[in-house]
């Protein structure tokens, strides 16, 4: 953040866009992932699999089921509090209470995200074949030449 006034921090992380909000979920990897993948911590996602490293429920590994960006919330499947009237509930955990120790890579932004941040050869990173075909742009010159005809043909019209 630029400033140091707790005040303005504050409001800042309560106002932050939903697309700001994603980077402050980040959790720490395991200490596998992270000579696998050479990056310490990543935005956490549904699917991924965590391990709870404080409150009650430390030491418990789940998966993650949801994310709430509004709450800054995650929810992990299996931990669970029974409410008052006997139906069970989720309970919300705050994404730097957790470590990652399985990513899913089924999305591949992040396996391309993984990949820029410097995986090693060693890293077990499913790769799926993307082709990406680019068009081949016209020189400049030409361009120009179709934007000056279009500009005479449209004064040359009226």
């Amino acid at each position: 953040m630029k400033t140091t006034k707790p005040t303005k921090q504050r409001k800042e992380l309560h106002q932050a866009s939903l697309h700001k909000r994603y980077e402050s979920f980040s959790a720490p990897l395991s200490p596998e992932l992270k000579k696998s993948h050479n990056t310490n911590s990543i935005p956490v996602r549904t699917g991924d699999t965590v391990k709870l490293v404080r409150g009650d429920r430390k030491g418990f590994e789940g998966k993650v089921t949801s994310v709430d960006r509004t709450k800054y919330r995650i929810f992990v499947e299996g931990v669970t509090r029974e409410k008052v009237d006997g139906t069970t509930m989720l309970i919300p955990i705050h994404p730097s209470k957790v470590m990652i120790t399985r990513l899913n890579l089924d999305d591949k932004w992040r396996r391309k995200m993984l990949k820029r941040e410097g995986v090693s050869e060693e890293a077990e990173v499913p790769e799926k074949e993307i082709v990406e075909e680019k068009k081949e742009k016209p020189p400049k010159k030409e361009v120009k030449k179709r934007r000056i005809a279009r500009k005479a043909k449209k004064s040359g019209g009226e």
